[in-house]
C-alpha cells in the first residue's frame, strides 16, 4: 500500500497508509496482514480506503434487516459480505470514507468500550471541524447529526489488535442504504458531510482531519 507521511503533524506516533479503491475482500486480507506486523511490534497503522458498493454483515446481523433477496441486490451490483466485525449491516461504496485503525490497544489502553468511544470522539472531532454539530446518540454507536447517523463503527478486536472500523459517510450515494434497515436501527436516516455542509466533501478532504483528529484523540499534546 501507498505510504503518506502526515504533512503539517508533528510526532506522528501510528502510520497512515491509502490504499485507494479496493475490494472489501482484499481489503480485509490486506488488514490481517498489518495485524499481524502490529503484533509484531510494528507502528500502529491507520488505513484509508474506498471499497466498490458492497454490504457488510456484521456478528449481530439479524436477517430482516437485508429487505430484499439477495438477487436483487446482485442486479444493483452491490456485493453481500459476512464478516466477523461487530454490529449488524452496513453499507460502504465509492465516496465514503473507510478507516482502518489497526492499533495495538496494549498502547491505549485495553478495553472495547473505550476504544470504541475514542473513535466517536475522533469523527465528533472531523464533523466539528467541517463546521457540524455532532452528537452521539446512545446507546446506538457512531456519530450523529440529528437524527441522521453521519458516520458507522463496526470493529473487532483479536490479540488486543483492532480491526474493521469507522466508515464515513463524505460524498456518497446514500440511497442504498434505503435498500437495507442500517445497522438493525429503522426509525432513524443517514446523511453525509456533503449533505450537511451543502457542498461537495470528498474522502480526499476528509482524510487530513482524520489524522489530526487521530492524532489528537490518541497522543494529546502535553500542555
Amino acid at each position: 500500500g501507498l505510504c503518506l507521511q502526515a504533512t503539517g503533524v508533528r510526532g506522528l506516533n501510528f502510520q497512515v497508509q491509502d490504499w485507494g479503491k479496493l475490494g472489501y475482500q482484499d481489503a480485509w486480507d490486506r488488514q490481517l496482514e498489518i495485524h499481524q506486523m502490529v503484533r509484531d511490534g510494528g507502528p500502529d497503522t491507520l488505513v484509508f480506503v474506498e471499497h466498490p458498493a458492497v454490504y457488510t454483515l456484521g456478528a449481530s446481523f439479524h436477517s430482516e434487516n437485508l429487505i430484499h433477496p439477495e438477487a436483487w441486490y446482485a442486479e444493483q451490483g452491490i456485493e453481500i459480505i459476512r464478516t466477523d466485525r461487530g454490529g449488524d449491516i452496513t453499507y460502504h461504496g465509492p465516496n465514503q470514507l473507510v478507516i482502518y485503525p489497526i492499533f495495538d490497544l496494549n498502547r491505549h489502553g485495553r478495553g472495547l468500550h473505550p476504544w470504541v468511544r475514542n473513535l466517536e470522539q475522533v469523527i465528533l472531532n472531523v464533523a466539528s471541524q467541517f463546521g457540524l454539530e455532532p452528537r452521539l446518540f446512545p446507546p446506538h454507536t457512531g456519530v450523529w447529526v440529528g437524527d441522521r447517523k453521519l458516520a458507522a463503527i463496526g470493529i473487532k478486536i483479536k490479540k488486543w489488535i483492532s480491526l474493521h472500523g469507522i466508515a464515513l459517510n463524505c460524498s456518497n450515494d446514500l440511497s442504498p442504504f434505503g435498500w437495507i434497515i442500517p445497522c438493525g436501527i429503522a426509525d432513524y436516516g443517514v446523511t453525509s458531510l456533503s449533505q450537511e455542509t451543502g457542498r461537495l466533501v470528498t474522502p480526499d478532504e476528509a482524510k487530513p482531519k482524520v489524522i489530526a483528529a487521530f492524532q489528537d484523540v490518541f497522543s494529546p499534546r502535553s500542555i
